[in-house]
């Protein structure tokens, strides 16, 4: 799966385990939205601090 796409999936996984009181969704989205999405903010994070590091 792309990296974007990944990031992505885990958020709207995370908007609809909000709604975990209807039968489709539940709350086990939750924490499987946090795990797919965390894939991803690693990456972001050290990408923005070489571009920090980069500027000074």
């Amino acid at each position: 799966m792309p990296p974007g796409l990944r990031l992505v999936v885990g958020l709207c996984l995370m908007a609809f385990g909000v709604f975990g009181f209807l039968p489709f969704f539940g709350f086990w989205m939750l924490p499987l939205g946090v795990a797919v999405a965390a894939m991803d903010v690693r990456p972001i994070l050290r990408k923005l601090r070489e571009i920090r590091i980069q500027r000074k």
